[in-house]
């Protein structure tokens, strides 16, 4: 009897942790970069804190994955600082916190253009801003001392959608279906890593 009730237990505890593992949930915090006064790039009627503020808002109602929560740092026109930022992150502790921002150079003529990641200097980092890098084209991959890629304690990564002085660029990510396109771009990376 007692050799059953130790099978049983064994069992019991078995198919307990599977279910656990089965339900864990990824949690991914989104930073819609700017907000507020802070308007980012601001070119002809384009504004970076509202296009990448509704990237974010799209990558969350696209969002039908019950095992990945995403969080925003903000979700209408607000200015929390960087540090507020971070601590959010640090608090929350997420999988993965994710910076969205929209590029730009001062040369008018330049043909700097697309997508490009930037990840905090560790390899975790480095291995998802690489997989992230593939849904955009292969685009460039970098580390750099941003503050939301320092001050974070877990994997993070910044994306800069595209460069603003690009007209094609520009229009593309204003527009809907370019909204649209780079939030499942998005949220195809996070379900897949």
């Amino acid at each position: 009897m007692k050799n059953v009730l130790r099978i049983i237990s064994v069992l019991s505890l078995g198919v307990l942790l599977s279910f656990s593992l089965l339900n864990t949930k990824k949690v991914v915090v989104i930073d819609a970069g700017h907000g507020g006064k802070d308007y980012g790039i601001n070119r002809d009627g384009f504004v970076e804190k509202d296009i990448v503020l509704q990237v974010a808002k799209k990558i969350k109602e696209l969002n039908k994955n019950p095992n990945l929560e995403i969080i925003l740092t903000r979700d209408d026109d607000t200015y929390p600082t960087l540090s507020e930022r971070t601590d959010l992150v640090n608090k929350i502790n997420p999988d993965l916190t994710l910076s969205l921002h929209i590029n730009s150079v001062l040369k008018a003529d330049s043909e700097k253009k697309g997508a490009e990641v930037y990840y905090k200097d560790n390899d975790a980092s480095k291995q998802l801003a690489e997989k992230l890098s593939i849904k955009f084209s292969h685009c460039p991959v970098k580390t750099q001392k941003l503050h939301m890629l320092r001050m974070s304690n877990n994997p993070a990564l910044l994306l800069e959608l595209g460069f603003a002085n690009q007209k094609d660029e520009r229009e593309y990510l204003a527009s809907e279906k370019g909204q649209n396109e780079t939030a499942e771009k998005i949220l195809s990376f996070l379900n897949e890593n």
